[in-house]
């Protein structure tokens, strides 16, 4: 099931999984102390989750299943900020004029636009999986750029990606980043993705980068783009006056949407 469609999980759910995903094997009475809540509540949590096919029990507590662990990270990356990844979503719409050509990376928030563009007539660029089934199902036309395939992101990155996308001129790119700074830029810590994006943004004849707050402040291994790489930023952050500044003197839009 294509992730844009997965129900979204009670919080505490979401908290186990992603502690599941980073640790492989939880314990009950560990998490039942970390929620301030009783064992037994903790325990229905996981029956629940087992049920779904999302964790398997063993002794005291769970693990999470390998064949699922990659699904299981992309779901939760989609079901969180989904407020601010909307507004952000819509801000961009207001960038694109019909008869635009845009490029999405395989972001979540990009995968929000994705859902708004029959809104405009346009021809879109799809990086990943999930925005090529969003880009279909609102009857957008679209190009997907193939290479190899990145299972975390749902998305295509390496040579043959980078090759494809460098011979294409989309008027608008779109793209996030897992955590922004001044001095370090927009960064990613996987690097396939971090050169699949940023031949994606050599693409564009303008750049824009979504990014809701929790990027904000955040620096991951690579860097993705700098402020000179870029021309337009939006965002739900409130950020400080040294940030916008230098983001000003280094001639980027800023549109806040919070």
């Amino acid at each position: 099931m294509p992730s844009d469609t997965v129900a979204p999980l009670p919080g505490r759910q979401q908290d186990i999984l992603r502690r599941a995903l980073s640790d492989k094997v939880v314990r009950i009475k560990d998490l039942a102390a970390e929620f301030g809540v009783h064992e037994m509540t903790v325990r229905r949590d996981i029956d629940a989750l087992c049920e779904q096919g999302k964790l398997l029990r063993v002794h005291g507590g769970a693990q999470l299943l390998d064949k699922t662990s990659e699904e299981l990270s992309q779901q939760l990356r989609s079901s969180q900020h989904v407020e601010a990844k909307e507004r952000i979503a819509r801000a961009a719409l207001a960038l694109i004029q019909d008869g635009d050509t845009v490029a999405l990376d395989a972001s979540t928030t990009c995968l929000a636009l994705a859902r708004l563009l029959p809104a405009r007539k346009v021809q879109a660029i799809a990086c990943s999986l999930d925005a090529a089934n969003v880009l279909a199902s609102g009857g957008v036309p679209f190009l997907m750029v193939g290479g190899n395939f990145h299972t975390p992101a749902r998305s295509f990155v390496g040579a043959f990606f980078t090759d494809t996308i460098s011979r294409l001129h989309p008027d608008l790119v779109f793209f996030s980043a897992k955590g922004y700074t001044p001095d370090a830029g927009f960064t990613d810590p996987h690097l396939p993705e971090v050169g699949a994006k940023r031949a994606l943004i050599a693409s564009g004849s303008s750049v824009v980068a979504l990014l809701d707050a929790s990027k904000v402040g955040r620096r991951a291994l690579a860097t993705i783009a700098t402020h000179a790489d870029i021309n337009t930023l939006i965002t739900d952050a409130d950020l400080p006056p040294e940030q916008r500044r230098r983001l000003e003197e280094g001639d980027v839009q800023v549109i806040m949407t919070g």
